[in-house]
């Protein structure tokens, strides 16, 4: 660069000139705040030293002596000052919250509220305390301020006012499981005029793919969903997920459920209340002697003899074409949902865990060097749609031994050489089964007694909600008599029901000496309903 160019000297002239000017004037302006300083000094004897001057103005005086343009960013705060800790960052607040201090309680929430936004949780838990002190209903008082119940919640309307017609029809009446049809449990009554939406075009501007559902009427509609709740439950009522019109047929159309429940591949044509087979698994003979099954006494399994007989027709299932529905079930799908009944793809498990001491040292009394045994076990029950069962008792875990509890491995593999993995059926036992109660159930009429003038409503002779098993013994002699009864696992609203056995009672029948022992209780646990997909639909 050339040292002689006239230009550039004068405009190192004139920044000189202007650095200096600029020096100067700050310069004065400093010792008048020093002199200014020192008189607040000598007016407050409390405080000895100058307090140093903010970051901010260190940063301006160092840029104007550098003759560096000072842009200001007035759409931003101090965050950096306001929140350094110590003596000079203590009291240095942004530039937007100089307003004058909260007076009342709400005041003092809502600026509570404001620095936990920003970030400062010291302060804000400082006016949360001022706050509450104030008002211990301070927090109410700002729900009600910012968030009005009207603007969250709308209050329903009455479906029938008290003054309305008779003629009009009660909508509150309209749910299959006798509630209101406002809950969650049922679809909207706009979901019936809805149509089936057909998935949306793959380009933009052109025609949407075909879906030929959409146009099945509703006759044929119902009839497809038919055949798939025969073949799989569960992903028929898995349909509600896929669009407004599916989920409306399966929670409001009583056809299909009914087919359900009368049909005997999930309903209660395929239960049993009374017994259909003898223990061993055999089936009964057409003519049976009255005294040897009495239908009262679900304890008695005496031997059979064929002194005098009665027709099989009082003792098997009857047939009926229909289920009538009662107060107890308004509707077949209230009545397959809750009404007790076994099912057959899949087996119930019974996980029993204890501890128990073990044998102390002969050297050492000391506790802490006792052994500590915990026991676990095993108890399944399969239940077979011709009324025969198997039980096993084991330790082996189910995912070794679900697969094999069939009719084939009841008689092979028993022997202890064996180590095939059906081999831990040698233990099982047959067994059948029955429900309680009967298939109609009939509601109990109150009888009325004209001089007593009061109600005598009649007892039943066997309630409904129980299962009856009588299994094998592991001797030849022995009897086992299980009686459980029907419980629903899982504390959610509308989740699967009556998937759990409890025990009610536990006996031992000696043939020889006709005398009964009760097992206790006091280890086992419940039975619980676990899907196999291998059994298929336990045909």
């Amino acid at each position: 660069m050339d040292g002689n160019n006239p230009d550039l000297e004068n405009f190192r002239k004139e920044w000189q000139k202007e650095v200096t000017a600029r020096s100067s004037a700050r310069g004065k302006n400093r010792s008048d705040s020093r002199a200014h300083t020192q008189s607040g000094k000598a007016e407050d004897s409390s405080s000895n030293a100058r307090a140093p001057l903010p970051s901010s103005q260190v940063y301006e005086e160092v840029e104007s002596l550098h003759g560096i343009s000072t842009q200001a960013y007035h759409d931003l705060d101090n965050k950096d000052d306001a929140r350094r800790l110590g003596s000079q960052g203590i009291d240095i607040q942004p530039s937007n919250h100089t307003s004058e201090e909260p007076k009342s309680a709400l005041e003092h929430y809502e600026k509570a509220v404001e620095r936990e936004d920003q970030g400062n949780l010291g302060d804000s838990l400082n006016l949360y305390r001022r706050a509450f002190r104030l008002d211990a209903d301070v927090d109410r008082i700002y729900k009600n301020k910012h968030f009005p119940p009207s603007s969250t919640t709308r209050k329903p309307t009455d479906p029938n006012p008290s003054n309305a017609p008779v003629t009009v029809p009660n909508t509150a009446h309209h749910s299959l499981h006798g509630r209101s049809s406002s809950t969650s449990d049922q679809p909207s009554a706009s979901f019936f005029s809805s149509s089936i939406a057909t998935a949306p075009p793959l380009i933009e501007g052109s025609p949407p793919p075909p879906c030929p559902i959409a146009g099945i009427p509703s006759e044929t509609l119902i009839q497809i969903l038919q055949d798939i709740a025969i073949a799989d439950i569960a992903s028929f009522v898995r349909l509600s997920l896929v669009c407004k019109r599916f989920a409306y047929l399966v929670a409001t159309e009583d056809r299909i459920w009914e087919h359900i429940c009368q049909g005997r591949e999930y309903g209660f044509a395929a239960m049993h209340y009374r017994w259909t087979s003898t223990v061993d698994g055999h089936p009964l003979p057409t003519t049976l002697e009255a005294n040897a099954l009495p239908i009262e006494d679900p304890l008695d399994i005496s031997t059979l003899t064929l002194t005098h007989t009665i027709p099989c027709s009082t003792i098997l299932l009857p047939s009926s074409p229909s289920l009538a529905l009662s107060p107890i079930y308004p509707s077949y799908q209230t009545m397959f949902r809750t009404r007790p009944r076994i099912r057959f793809n899949g087996c119930y498990i019974s996980t029993v865990n204890y501890h128990r001491p073990g044998a102390s040292s002969s050297t050492s009394n000391a506790t802490y060097t006792s052994p500590v045994h915990i026991v676990t076990y095993y108890r399944y029950l399969r239940f077979f749609r011709d009324g025969t069962c198997v039980s096993l008792l084991t330790t082996v875990e189910p995912a070794d031994v679900v697969h094999h509890l069939t009719k084939e491995n009841l008689h092979t593999h028993h022997n202890r050489e064996s180590m095939l993995p059906s081999a831990v059926m040698r233990h099982a036992l047959r067994g059948r089964w029955r429900l309680s109660g009967s298939l109609h159930p009939t509601p109990r009429t109150p009888h009325i007694d004209t001089h007593a003038h009061t109600q005598q409503v009649p007892e039943e002779k066997e309630a409904e909600g129980d299962i009856h098993i009588e299994t094998e013994g592991v001797d030849p002699k022995y009897m086992y008599k299980l009686h459980l009864s029907f419980r629903s696992a899982g504390r959610e609203v509308g989740g699967t029901r009556n998937n759990k056995l409890v025990w009610k009672g536990f006996w031992s029948y000696n043939r020889l000496t006709d005398d009964w022992a009760a097992f206790t209780l006091r280890n086992d646990r419940a039975f619980f309903w676990s899907r196999v997909r291998s059994y298929g639909m336990g045909w």
